[in-house]
């Protein structure tokens, strides 16, 4: 009842039944949009996570309606991903799958053609909510992670990237892994966006796969992101990946302790990766301070 009552005296929540959007959600997107411009010449955008559909109606508003002639409107491409469907949206190509497939980002630059991808990427989505702060905390972070992911495999160079993030202690960690991918970077929060909710926006512009850098999709909750890493055979995924699944320490662990020895190996390749990253010019320093000092808690620990 409380909530309901609540909701209801909510400007956003009114104002977005009035205007026919799904959810009030509409106008974080709107917001971020005023405040950099991200929808500005795009043409091919993605909507992760999209249902119920309010992020994609305004793709569809801004984007697609507008065009005046039908080589106009075939020229915008929007493709809408989740696990579920949602009613249809117009202009909205609507792909049911799993963000943390590799075979979904292969639909998404199909759906494009050709040697085209993404100049958007947008994610709105969020786990559900237990009410325990680091708990969220942290899905929402996997959530995110596997979002980038995805984006590195579609987006074209130069293009954007907008997600949710809860805001915590690990949120410079995260800011300073995807700066190592979008030379421009912010944390937004939008008016929309209730005062007493942890969430913002993270806001990355100018993307540009760092060289030698293979694309994967990540599920940080289910690989080993490690493996996966080697398994590339590049040095370059080797040094960053298996550091962009924020809280896992787990080549850390003691080979002592009963463990087999693979993760001796792994034990062995995290401390190659530590070394790599710290010997490295490139990377931002409060992204080397943050990981010295759960490198050095870890093993004071083991």
């Amino acid at each position: 009842m409380g909530k309901t009552s609540k909701d209801k005296r909510d400007i956003y929540y009114r104002q977005a039944k009035e205007e026919g959007w799904r959810a009030r959600s509409a106008f974080k997107l709107l917001h971020v949009d005023e405040a950099y411009g991200i929808l500005n010449g795009v043409q091919r955008a993605v909507d992760l996570c999209a249902a119920p559909g309010s992020w994609s109606q305004v793709l569809s508003r801004k984007l697609y309606d507008p065009c005046q002639t039908d080589d106009e409107k075939a020229a915008v491409k929007i493709i809408a991903v989740d696990l579920q469907a949602m009613a249809p949206i117009r202009g909205i190509i609507q792909l049911q799958g799993d963000i943390t497939k590799q075979s979904t980002a292969e639909a998404i630059i199909g759906h494009f053609g050709g040697d085209e991808k993404a100049q958007l990427v947008v994610c709105d989505g969020a786990p559900d909510v237990t009410g325990v702060h680091e708990m969220d905390e942290y899905m929402q972070h996997q959530l995110l992670v596997a979002a980038l992911s995805i984006a590195t495999c579609v987006l074209e160079t130069g293009g954007t990237f907008v997600a949710k993030i809860f805001k915590g202690n690990a949120t410079w960690l995260l800011s300073s892994q995807m700066k190592i991918f979008f030379k421009k970077f912010d944390i937004y929060k939008p008016p929309s966006s209730r005062p007493s909710s942890i969430e913002a926006f993270v806001v990355c512009s100018d993307f540009c796969l760092p060289d030698g850098y293979i694309p994967q999709v990540i599920n940080p909750a289910r690989d080993d992101i490690r493996l996966l890493a080697q398994k590339t055979g590049s040095d370059v995924n080797r040094r960053l990946v298996p550091f962009i699944a924020c809280g896992d320490l787990g080549g850390l662990s003691d080979p002592d302790e009963g463990k087999s020895s693979a993760s001796k190996e792994t034990k062995s390749d995290v401390q190659y990766v530590y070394d790599a990253v710290m010997s490295d010019a490139s990377y931002p320093l409060e992204f080397k301070e943050i990981l010295k000092e759960v490198y050095d808690e870890q093993l004071q620990v083991s």
